[in-house]
C-alpha cells in the first residue's frame, strides 16, 4: 500500500508540475525536462522525514508542551493515591492499547481490520487523548517510517541517533506537527473523510475534555480536600500516564530498532522487545510487524503476548470487527510478506 501511494503521490506530483510551471528562458525539450525533474525532486525532498531534513530547527510549541507534561509527570508522583492510580492506568488502557495500538496503527495506518465508521471514530478520539498527534500526522509519518525505513527519510530511524530516534524527531519543527496538509499525501484516505480531518484539526479536545472530567472526578472523591484531590487526579489521569504512554510509544521506534530478537531477516533493523510489548500491549514484536505489516497481530508465538490484537479478536467475536488480516508464514523457514 505505500509503495502505491507513493507511486500515486509522484504521478499527480509529475503532472501538477508539468502544468503550472513556467519556464520562459528555456528553448530546448532537453532543458524543460530537466528543469521538470529538479522541481519534482524538490517536491521529494519536502516530503522526506528525518534529521537531514530538518534543518535544525526547533518545534518550541511541541516542546514546551512536552516540557511541561513531564514536570506535571513528576508532581503527580507527590499526589499517589490508589484512585488517581486506577483512573491513570484506565486512561492509559483507552489512549495508548485502544487508542494508538488497536487505531492509529492497526486498523487506521495499515488497515489490519475493519470496523463501522462510527466504532472507528470512537477508538481514533481514544488516540488523540495520547498527546502523539491527530490521526493524518500519525498516519503519515508511520508509512513514511515503513517507506524508508533505517534509510535516507526515515524520521525517526537510531541511524541519526539514539536521542533523536526516540524523542529528537517529534521535538524538531520541520514536515511533523506544522505541515499536516503534506503529510495528508501519505493519508489520502484519511483526508478524504471529514471526521478525520476534523478529529486532526482539533486533536487536543478529546485531551482537553478527559482533564476536565477528571478534575471533577476528583474533587467529586476528596471531600474535604476537593482542590488537592482534582490536582492529584489530573496529574496522574492526564499528566503522568500521557507521559509514561508518549516513552512507551517512542521505545517503539528506538528500543526495537536497536535491541531484541529478528525471527524475519527484513530490509530494515526492527528487533522483537518483550519488555516494550509489555509497555505498549503487543506494539513491541517490532520485526514482527514490519515483516507482515498488515497483521492486526503482530504477537505470532503463543508466547508473545499481544493485548492490542487481544482486543481485535474480541471485537470480531461480537461482530463489530471484519476482514482482520493475520499474518502467515512457515515457522521453520520465516520469511517477510511477498518474499
Amino acid at each position: 500500500m505505500i509503495d502505491t501511494l507513493a507511486t500515486e503521490r509522484d504521478e499527480r506530483a509529475s503532472h501538477a508540475n508539468v502544468s503550472i510551471l513556467e519556464f520562459p528562458s528555456i528553448s530546448g525539450e532537453s532543458d524543460r525536462y530537466s528543469a521538470i525533474r529538479e522541481t519534482n525532486q524538490r517536491l521529494k525532498q519536502d516530503l522526506r522525514m528525518g534529521r537531514a531534513y530538518q534543518e535544525g530547527r526547533i518545534n518550541w510549541i511541541t516542546s514546551i508542551f512536552m516540557g511541561a507534561f513531564h514536570v506535571g509527570a513528576i508532581a503527580a508522583l507527590f499526589f499517589f493515591s490508589w484512585k488517581n492510580l486506577a483512573v491513570a492506568a484506565i486512561m492509559y488502557f483507552f489512549a495508548i492499547n485502544v487508542g494508538i495500538g488497536m487505531a492509529y496503527h492497526r486498523l487506521l495506518t495499515h488497515r489490519g481490520y475493519k470496523v463501522p465508521r462510527w466504532l472507528e471514530y470512537f477508538l481514533t478520539a481514544c488516540g488523540t487523548m495520547a498527546l502523539e498527534g491527530g490521526p493524518i500526522f500519525w498516519v503519515a509519518t508511520h508509512r513514511v517510517h515503513h517507506q524508508n525505513s533505517d534509510q535516507e527519510g526515515d524520521p525517526h530511524t537510531p541511524h541519526e541517533g539514539t536521542w533523536w530516534a526516540h524523542a529528537g524527531w517529534i521535538l524538531s519543527g520541520r514536515a511533523l506537527h506544522s505541515e499536516t496538509a503534506l503529510l495528508g499525501r501519505y493519508a489520502p484516505d484519511l483526508t478524504r473523510d471529514r471526521v478525520q480531518v476534523w478529529l486532526s484539526k482539533y486533536h487536543w479536545l478529546p485531551l482537553t475534555i478527559a482533564g476536565f472530567l477528571q478534575v471533577g472526578l476528583g474533587a467529586a472523591l476528596s471531600p474535604g480536600h476537593r482542590v488537592l484531590g482534582a490536582l492529584g487526579m489530573l496529574l496522574w489521569g492526564t499528566f503522568f500516564r500521557t507521559t509514561l504512554g508518549l516513552h512507551a510509544t517512542w521505545l517503539v521506534n528506538s528500543a526495537t530498532h536497536m535491541i531484541g530478537s529478528r525471527r524475519f531477516e527484513t530490509r530494515d533493523d526492527s528487533r522483537n522487545s518483550w519488555w516494550v510489548a509489555l509497555l505498549t500491549g503487543g506494539e513491541g514484536w517490532h520485526n514482527n510487524h514490519h515483516a507482515h505489516p498488515v497483521s492486526a497481530r503482530h504477537g505470532l508465538a503463543w508466547y508473545e503476548f499481544d493485548v492490542n490484537y487481544y482486543g481485535i479478536w474480541l471485537m470480531e467475536k461480537v461482530g463489530l470487527a471484519k476482514k482482520v488480516q493475520i499474518a502467515k508464514f512457515d515457522p521453520k523457514n520465516p520469511r517477510p510478506a511477498g518474499v
